[in-house]
């Protein structure tokens, strides 16, 4: 069976910017995909040639096994959500998530039908007769959702869509999302730079920079077993140890990937546990953030954070602390 979506050394030159460069990459049928990178890495980009809405300078592309380079968007079967949502304001919801299907010469009836059913799939039942400035944003972005789903894509490319949420909306969103996506088996292709969102909801993430993958894996691999130092730092947040340190501390001499949540605060007196590493410091940063307090400690001019359970311990600046760290925490990375 072919990939929902192939890329095969594409690349998508605006003048001299290289904003798609070489990239390859296979999608899985029914497979949730997230593309997560800072803005002008070049996700957005291969967003847009799996719509058409852009074409690719070189490479090729294929959806299901058929050439898609040179087809229009109309003619392909994949649909998107965009951040701003693009609802029709003079359209009741209704009409707006049955539009696809009046474009397509569905009798009314039937995409009236259609579209109730893709609203109740979003769980906005009789809320076809309103319009859309009378809904919230998350509500609006559901509409969206529902007139994308209801056209029956075999591809649903989503671009940031929940960049407009407030905190709390967007994490019952990522959670609704991934539940309808396994309900319906559709392969979902998510253009993200928040890494919270792509850890949490993602079978695997392409990590994007500079128009290419530097990585790509499960969550939990590229989360766990970051490459680079680009990697580490953007997937969350890590102690890059220079080879130095990390050779002096039981590692190999190379650039080292150590995450704060692996670092414990050893007590006054208190022995590190066998197949442990420590070092000793400084407190020269305290940060509550609520379920962890975040201390940065200098150790003798490498600087490490360190994320603890709050009130475990009561640290001031200033204070000489050490800290620990289990010898098969830290991660060699292949790059600096």
């Amino acid at each position: 069976m072919p990939p929902a979506v192939s890329f095969q050394h594409v690349s998508r030159h605006f003048g001299q910017v290289r904003a798609v460069d070489d990239v390859s990459l296979d999608i899985a049928e029914g497979e949730f995909f997230a593309m997560l990178g800072p803005s002008g890495s070049g996700k957005t980009t291969c967003l847009r040639l799996i719509a058409g809405f852009e074409q690719p300078t070189s490479g090729h592309i294929e959806i299901f096994g058929e050439t898609a380079e040179g087809l229009p968007p109309y003619k392909r079967n994949v649909n998107t959500v965009f951040q701003d949502y693009a609802l029709f304001p003079h359209m009741t919801v209704g009409e707006n998530v049955a539009y696809g299907l009046m474009i397509k010469g569905v009798a009314r009836a039937e995409r009236e039908r259609q579209a109730l059913d893709a609203l109740a799939m979003v769980k906005l039942a009789g809320f076809d007769q309103r319009r859309p400035s009378q809904l919230s944003g998350g509500q609006r972005q559901r509409v969206a959702l529902a007139r994308a789903l209801v056209n029956q894509p075999k591809v649903l490319l989503l671009d940031e869509p929940l960049g407009a949420l407030d905190l709390k909306l967007r994490e019952q969103m990522q959670e609704e999302l991934k539940v309808l996506q396994k309900q319906l088996g559709i392969t979902f292709v998510f253009v993200t730079h928040d890494q919270g969102e792509a850890l949490s909801m993602a079978d695997r993430v392409a990590i994007f920079n500079d128009g290419r993958i530097v990585q790509a894996g499960t969550p939990e691999d590229v989360y766990e077993r970051p490459r680079s130092r680009f990697v580490a730092d953007f997937v969350g947040s890590s102690n890059v140890l220079p080879p130095a340190f990390a050779a002096a501390h039981g590692g190999a001499a190379a650039w080292t990937s150590l995450r704060p949540e692996k670092i414990r605060l050893l007590g006054p007196g208190e022995p590190p546990r066998p197949q442990q590493e420590t070092a000793s410091g400084v407190v020269v940063s305290v940060q509550y953030q609520g379920a962890v307090t975040r201390l940065a400690v200098d150790a003798a001019g490498t600087r490490l954070v360190a994320a603890i359970p709050a009130g475990s311990a009561t640290i001031r600046e200033g204070d000489s602390v050490t800290l620990a760290w289990d010898q098969a925490s830290p991660v060699a990375m292949e790059a600096a």
